[in-house]
């Protein structure tokens, strides 16, 4: 057991020893080494990993360099901001499960958007974003600049405009941690969020153009040239949920060894999932990491991990255990 690490290290060390807790263990011990060896680490936050407040242990991560770089669905991307300004007007639903259509409505109707168990509440946390985004979508516009979607959401949270609304303590925010490191983000399919559907509200009435905004194609290249730049000991790739936050970046390696044609490209060298999606039929999330050495994303000896749990209970010990909690 290791001696330097702190109680829940050691618990887990102690207790977890088979099955998905065995699972957790190794993949934090495997985590651990390429950190180790110089090795840089892409964490990919699919699912709704900051309205579960994953940012309380995600941001200390950040924060201690055990993070290089971040894919994350557009959702998470902006509801690490939303918890920061509006987290008292968010309400609990524990009983979620014997809610009725009825039930739903009423929550719609009350400008209260579930997730799960947890309702956020429209009129604070979307428009609150939307009053200060949106200036700066117009005034990056007006000046003929465009941005990538992460890019705008780390002017507003460094200009400080909306401090006057922040609800938790401001270290607890894992997008503020980015933001203060200039963390690069890869954020796919970002048109599908609330805020990428505000944005395409406004194309549509004319008031802001498309290529205001850069595209998924432009992160994909950003990425293809990060990659390539800092592979030289091995990029991990550690992955929450399933979906596009991670088939996306996962694609940039066969990307750049088949259609680039550069045969020199590493493969990423650490492969960990956390996933609660059961082995399907043609399912991205339910396939076994093996799969993707077929794709040309993993080698054969690329350690693999996948522990078939729920992230939210996951996440955190595995990120405890690298902070030597």
């Amino acid at each position: 057991m290791s001696t330097n690490k702190g109680a829940i290290s050691q618990f887990i060390e102690k207790y977890y020893l088979h099955f998905n807790s065995a699972a957790l263990v190794d993949a934090a011990k495997g985590y651990e080494a390429q950190l180790e060896k110089g090795s840089k680490m892409l964490v990919s936050l699919a699912g709704a990993m900051s309205t579960a407040e994953l940012g309380k242990i995600f941001a200390e991560m950040i924060r201690q360099d055990k993070v290089q770089i971040i894919s994350c669905t557009g959702a998470n991307l902006e509801e690490d901001i939303m918890n920061l300004v509006a987290h008292s007007h968010y309400e609990r639903v524990p009983h979620y499960r014997d809610l009725t259509p009825q039930d739903e409505w009423d929550l719609l109707e009350r400008g209260m958007n579930r997730v799960t168990d947890t309702c956020i509440p429209e009129e604070e946390a979307f428009r609150r974003i939307q009053k200060h985004i949106v200036k700066l979508w117009k005034e990056a516009e007006a000046k003929g600049e465009r941005y990538l979607p992460h890019e705008y959401m780390y002017k507003l949270l460094l200009s400080g405009v909306m401090e006057e609304h922040y609800e938790i303590d401001l270290k607890d925010s894992w997008m503020y941690a980015a933001a203060e490191k200039n963390l690069p983000i890869i954020c796919p399919g970002w048109e599908d969020s609330t805020m990428g559907n505000i944005f395409a509200s406004y194309v549509l009435k004319g008031e802001l153009k498309a290529s205001t905004m850069k595209s998924g194609i432009e992160y994909m290249t950003f990425l293809a040239d990060w990659y390539t730049e800092n592979s030289e000991n091995g990029i991990g790739f550690f992955q929450i949920g399933g979906g596009i936050a991670g088939d996306f970046p996962i694609c940039v390696v066969p990307m750049l060894y088949q259609d680039m044609e550069r045969p020199e490209t590493p493969f990423w060298s650490y492969f960990c999932q956390i996933s609660d999606s059961t082995t399907s039929f043609g399912s991205y999330s339910g396939a076994v990491p093996n799969e993707k050495i077929t794709w040309g994303k993993l080698d054969m000896d690329t350690p693999k991990f996948i522990i078939e749990s729920d992230a939210t209970i996951v996440a955190p010990l595995i990120f405890a255990y690298l902070l030597d909690m």
